[in-house]
């Protein structure tokens, strides 16, 4: 699946000028008809890359009992972490641990409908004992260990109800980067940040990085448009050193940013702690590059960020995502997830409600990216009113895409890429 997004800019960065919103898109189908949907997002070419990789894990699904299966997601999910021959390809990370991310949350999407229920609510019905066994503690153990972990969720399940009922009631907080795309107008970047304010938002964030006249110009102007009581927040895409990172920072704080997202490679956690100590007050949020729970217990253990940024299909799905959530509680770092592409606003968000639901039962400092395109192309969009998602309430994981819109913009063939307009 592939979104003409270059066209207007929407999505551009300093490291990613151009991009084409893109998805690999996979179905888990079973003899009784139910379906489980998931996808990867991509950026556009090697997105092919990206479907290669799950197709290389059509052999370890095909023809296996599906009661079987979901019976027991979590040693699903380990056996296709730990499949010896694909796992020299990583070993977690890469191509084919986001395609294992991918069918793992193609199976919880059909787990939960099968269940009835919307992934976040499938999830918090679950004991804590249940939560636990999803998880892979390998190379955790220095940081949590399993009956740590029990505990947290034993904690998180004291006043589930009514949470879960507060939830349905007011939703969750959002924060939005539809006004900062780096390759918006001044003007475009003052009207969406007036309509950002007026709808709600509180907290606005803007790509940065790639002239710091411009960015300096630009939150100025953003600062202006939001006034001082909403947040705003700055991302700069990994594109910088650690010492840019810091002067660069530096020279930004005089608009009281709330954070620095991917200052340096998502890799370097002493580049990321050395940041963090520079930059202070601002603080630093990094996670949707990051491409296992290993790197976020090593940026948690050295201090690193101050907020963790998990992503739906960029670490090995919702099992993985669930031990990353109990580092962060652990640790005291509130999770705001990455939702900058598409259909991550529909999956992400499942986290947060379990979350807050089942486990930290708090949304203090914590809230999910906006961004406002391509959700109309989903069976179960996601939604939000007056700065704040509401609950999903559909059963499954909100990752089923319409059937018109698979036909109209798959890749190559699609109607909306001809032959002049493929890139």
């Amino acid at each position: 699946m592939r979104f003409p997004t270059s066209r207007n800019l929407a999505g551009s960065d300093a490291m990613n000028p151009s991009p084409d919103y893109a998805a690999a898109y996979l179905a888990v189908q079973c003899d009784d008809g139910t379906v489980g949907h998931a996808s990867v997002f991509t950026l556009g070419r090697g997105n092919d890359v990206q479907l290669a990789g799950i197709a290389a894990l059509e052999p370890y699904l095909l023809g296996r009992d599906v009661e079987e299966m979901l019976g027991d997601l979590g040693e699903a999910s380990r056996r296709l972490v730990y499949e010896s021959q694909l796992r020299w390809l990583g070993p977690e990370k890469g191509v084919i641990h986001m395609a294992i991310g991918a069918v793992v949350n193609a199976l919880f999407d059909l787990a939960s409908k099968r269940a009835g229920m919307p992934l976040w609510r499938y999830l918090a019905a679950k004991s804590p004992e249940e939560l636990c066994a999803l998880v892979d503690f390998r190379y955790l153990e220095d940081a949590l260990r399993p009956t740590e972990a029990l505990d947290l969720l034993r904690r998180g399940a004291e006043g589930k109800a009514e949470r879960i009922a507060e939830l349905e009631a007011n939703g969750y907080p959002a924060y939005t980067t539809g006004p900062g795309w780096l390759g918006y107008s001044d003007e475009r970047l003052v009207e969406l940040c007036e309509l950002a304010r007026e709808d709600g938002f509180r907290q606005v964030k803007l790509k940065v990085g790639h002239s710091i006249e411009d960015d300096l110009r630009r939150l100025r102007l953003a600062r202006e448009a939001i006034g001082d009581n909403v947040g705003l927040a700055v991302d700069a895409n990994q594109v910088w050193g650690v010492d840019a990172a810091i002067d660069w920072v530096r020279r930004l704080a005089q608009f009281n940013l709330a954070w620095i997202e991917e200052p340096t490679s998502p890799d370097d956690i002493f580049g990321h702690a050395r940041v963090r100590a520079g930059v202070r007050p601002v603080q630093v949020a990094t996670g949707e590059n990051v491409p296992n729970r290993v790197v976020f217990k090593q940026l948690l253990q050295a201090e690193a960020i101050d907020i963790m940024q998990i992503d739906a299909s960029r670490v090995a799905g919702v099992t993985e995502n669930l031990a990353n959530l109990l580092l962060a509680a652990k640790f005291n770092v509130p999770v705001c997830p990455h939702a900058g592409g598409v259909g991550l606003c529909e999956i992400v968000q499942h986290f947060s409600f379990f979350d807050y639901a089942a486990l930290s039962g708090t949304q203090t400092a914590r809230c999910i990216e906006w961004i406002d395109n391509l959700h109309e192309h989903f069976v179960a969009p996601a939604t939000v009113v007056d700065g704040r998602y509401l609950a999903p309430m559909s059963p499954g994981a909100s990752t089923q895409m319409l059937a018109e819109s698979v036909a109209e913009y798959a890749y190559p063939n699609g109607p909306v890429w001809s032959v002049s307009t493929r890139s």
